[in-house]
């Protein structure tokens, strides 16, 4: 049987609901090895990778990539997995979108480690918050006067040093009591309360409109 034309592998960077309000398209959860390779052999035309696996699994390859791109399937990368594959493949034909992708093709972000986070298995919900958020967010914060460069840093340096599955804003703050002083922390929590953004969310948002664009451009 034929898959549908237009595959998204997506999870925890956006709720299905949002996601099939914004593009038609077939979902698939965060992709795995090997999961690129099936969606062009059942027949798909563009292929939207935002959430994959990282360490729970083999993560998708290269290889699969390329493979897609040789075949004529569009593959548009952002947010996540897709970012990361997008800023290493796009001198070879894969688009990246979003803030997140033009971060890793610059060089400012390198690591996987940015974008990983844990999530609950069947609803896909995110247990943890990735570093990548953190990052952008305290910069934020930074840039309205609410933390100064080195509580900046001190609480980064903090986000940092934990294994990504027990990131989230509460703990983070919570180690930094120590080292910055509670009115600064105050500000903060008040910030990320009010004027918090989900990067990855947003980034995968983007993809989606990308995709639409393209899709219904007349062949």
């Amino acid at each position: 049987m034929q898959g549908k034309e237009v595959v998204v592998f997506v999870g925890p960077s956006l709720e299905a609901e949002t996601a099939k309000n914004i593009l038609d398209a077939e979902y698939r959860p965060p992709a795995s090895r090997g999961d690129i390779f099936k969606a062009v052999r059942e027949g798909a035309k563009i292929i939207g990778l935002i959430d994959g696996v990282f360490f729970q699994a083999c993560s998708i390859a290269h290889r699969e990539i390329l493979y897609a791109l040789e075949k004529g399937v569009k593959v548009i990368g952002a947010s996540s997995m897709g970012a990361l594959r997008a800023s290493e493949l796009d001198l070879y034909g894969m688009e990246g979108v979003g803030e997140i992708y033009e971060l890793y093709r610059k060089g400012e972000l390198v690591s996987d480690d940015e974008v990983a986070l844990i999530f609950e298995p069947e609803s896909f919900k995110p247990l943890s918050e990735p570093l990548v958020n953190i990052r952008y967010n305290l910069g934020m914060a930074e840039e309205r006067g609410i933390i100064n460069k080195e509580a900046k840093e001190k609480i980064l340096s903090i986000a940092k040093s934990l294994y990504y599955p027990e990131r989230d804003y509460e703990r983070i703050l919570s180690l930094a009591e120590v080292e910055v002083e509670k009115e600064v922390l105050e500000r903060l929590k008040k910030f990320l309360r009010e004027g918090k953004r989900d990067l990855k969310r947003e980034d995968a948002i983007e993809a989606l409109k990308r995709i639409k664009e393209i899709w219904w451009v007349p062949k």
